[in-house]
């Protein structure tokens, strides 16, 4: 689930941000206030029905992971809902479950997420439940035990049946390096055996607290009501311990390598191909949005069209931008038969190159802006998401504008504006990392033509 929630978030900005002034959409007006504690509350009534959506995020995530302890943040995620305040594991879910209120707690690469989704005569409970379990989590051993446990078996459960799904593990591994962006946010098999019930509560303390909360709340309530309730909720709260990590960019590589992951019996090769891309704060963001989604953002993207429709090398091939506070990866991702791991691999490149040197055709971007505007009205309908969308502008410090302008800066993309983004943000087919998960001693030789050889078994209890 971490993985999963990783890849949404970094997602989420382009997802949301799509055709909104195109499509006749803007964001609603919302209050920011911040506490003494340095909490910082956004709050938008909408009294459209008598439901109320609330994102928390505290910022810090896999990013703050001490050394040797990957996937501390994924598992204080799952913990915190297993038993806080009063309420035992079992008595927790069961009170949200009673009034028919969802809730939920994971983590990404920044920060963990609380999401939650309730009727607002039940704001007093969830608002509680939400306040219980940041502040005041039972982190039982018990519990810790099972869960770690859990964590430990579905990675090597994937690694046995689905290690397509370990690709962003061991490529942003590779990528970042010892960067904070190369912590995989489930950690690996041997960092989530090192982390004790001990060291779990002490991370706790150190990183989670009140500078470090965004708490968005958008739906049925009156607006000063709802302010006695948060700020009685978390005024009290302590800051955390020490200061956020602080980021720098990490650099783009050049040249090509190789890193090999052994997987012995296996008949398909699973690939990504790539380097260092943007932030979300990038300036032309529509320009690269359009050029995504012709690239390999959807169905009919140059990768899907070429490699799986045309050639039949796969059964689907896109691109995925990873855009969080400092820049992440810009990838290509894909698999493929073992005996054509270097046709699919070649084709992959010579896309990009066909990219970058000739840039998106009229027709292809007209395509994508249509295709653009029609996805964004149903994601910024409901309170939960109008919560998730303030909570995630606050966190990256962007302007409202980030959505209400978006759509006039679509429809003004031109040729060279696109051409300028591609430039800036996708890399040369010279200067990528190459991420395989395979049989080596069938691919091995073939691979060492894209650049130096890095090899590891899959069997090991890490990714980097």
């Amino acid at each position: 689930m971490n993985v999963v929630r990783a890849f949404c978030l970094a997602i989420v900005l382009f997802v949301l941000a799509t055709g909104a002034r195109a499509a006749g959409v803007s964001l609603p007006a919302h209050e920011r206030l911040e506490l003494a504690n340095g909490a910082v509350l956004l709050l938008s009534e909408k009294h459209d029905v008598p439901m109320i959506g609330l994102e928390a995020i505290v910022r810090g995530g896999a990013v703050s992971d001490p050394e040797g302890l990957g996937g501390m943040a994924g598992l204080l995620a799952e913990l915190l809902q297993h038993g806080a305040g009063k309420r035992n594991s079992k008595a927790f879910a069961e009170a949200s479950a009673a009034v028919g209120g969802e809730l939920s707690v994971s983590a990404g690469l920044e920060a963990i997420y609380v999401s939650a989704d309730f009727m607002a005569r039940d704001a007093e409970l969830m608002i509680e439940l939400v306040a219980d379990l940041l502040q005041r989590p039972t982190l039982a051993a018990d519990e810790f035990t099972k869960l770690r446990d859990r964590s430990i078996n579905l990675i090597k459960a994937a690694k046995g049946s689905n290690p397509g799904e370990l690709l962003p593990a061991y490529g942003n591994a590779f990528l970042f390096g010892k960067h904070p962006y190369g912590n995989p946010v489930a950690g690996s098999e041997t960092s989530l055996a090192n982390i004790t019930q001990e060291k779990l509560q002490q991370y706790y303390e150190e990183q989670v607290g009140s500078d470090r909360l965004i708490l968005s709340v958008v739906g049925n309530f009156n607006a000063v009501a709802m302010k006695a309730l948060l700020t009685k909720a978390f005024g009290g709260w302590r800051p955390a311990a020490i200061p956020l990590p602080s980021l720098t960019a990490a650099a783009k590589q050049t040249g090509r390598r190789v890193l090999l992951i052994d997987k012995p019996g296996v008949t398909q090769t699973y690939f990504w191909i790539g380097n260092i891309g943007v932030s979300a704060d990038y300036p032309k963001r529509a320009d690269l949005d359009l050029a995504n989604t012709v690239f390999g953002g959807r169905f009919t993207s140059m990768l899907n069209t070429e490699m799986r429709v045309k050639a039949g090398l796969t059964y689907g091939a896109g691109s995925i931008l990873q855009q969080h506070s400092q820049p992440g990866a810009v990838v290509i991702s894909s698999f493929t038969a073992t005996d054509t791991t270097v046709d699919a691999i070649d084709m992959a490149l010579k896309i990009l190159k066909r990219l970058r040197d000739s840039g998106i055709d009229e027709d292809a971007t007209e395509s994508a802006r249509n295709y653009i505007m029609g996805q964004f009205p149903p994601r910024l309908e409901t309170a939960p998401q109008l919560a998730t969308q303030f909570a995630m502008l606050e966190q990256y410090g962007l302007d409202v504008a980030y959505i209400n302008d978006y759509g006039a800066a679509l429809s003004a993309a031109t040729a060279d504006s696109i051409a300028a983004a591609i430039d800036e943000v996708y890399p040369s087919p010279e200067d990528v990392s190459l991420i395989l998960i395979g049989d080596a001693d069938l691919i091995r030789d073939d691979v060492s033509q894209y650049g130096p050889v890095t090899e590891m078994s899959i069997d090991e209890p890490r990714f980097r």
